[in-house]
């Protein structure tokens, strides 16, 4: 940007009391997800970490993109360096706890089919087309 945007335009430096900085980690997880226990979990991984300054720890649904939900970690520490470490250990914490406890909640593809009707198989049991058991040759 042009200096004279700075010379027009009032602006505050934030860094000037403080250089804390807040980053995200991004989470991309099935509807069931347990989102209490979410947050508890990153209240648990934040505390044992000692790049946390201790300020912030938030679990956000931020929105639910192709059929999954966006949670958006939001932690903090005293600077950039320091952010960065944390955000990869909070992912890193949270993806491992969730492979873990809670495997369902990790994303999944959902697959609709359409067009295949049911029918019945041998002995009169319905099924899909395409699971169609051979019949005995006549």
């Amino acid at each position: 940007m042009p200096l004279s945007y700075f010379i027009e335009q009032p602006f505050q430096n934030w860094t000037h009391s403080s250089a804390d900085l807040m980053g995200t980690v991004m989470l991309y997880v099935d509807y069931s997800v347990p989102l209490e226990q979410v947050r508890q979990k990153l209240r648990e991984v934040v505390e044992a970490n000692p790049r946390w300054d201790r300020k912030v720890a938030v679990v956000q649904m931020t929105d639910l993109p192709n059929a999954m939900v966006e949670l958006r970690l939001l932690v903090s520490a005293r600077n950039a360096g320091v952010l960065w470490d944390l955000r990869c250990d909070v992912r890193e914490a949270m993806v491992t706890w969730l492979v873990r406890e809670y495997p369902g909640s990790l994303p999944r593809r959902r697959l609709e089919m359409a067009g295949m009707p049911e029918r019945a198989g041998p002995g009169g049991a319905f099924v899909a087309a395409g699971e169609m058991a051979a019949e005995p040759h006549r």
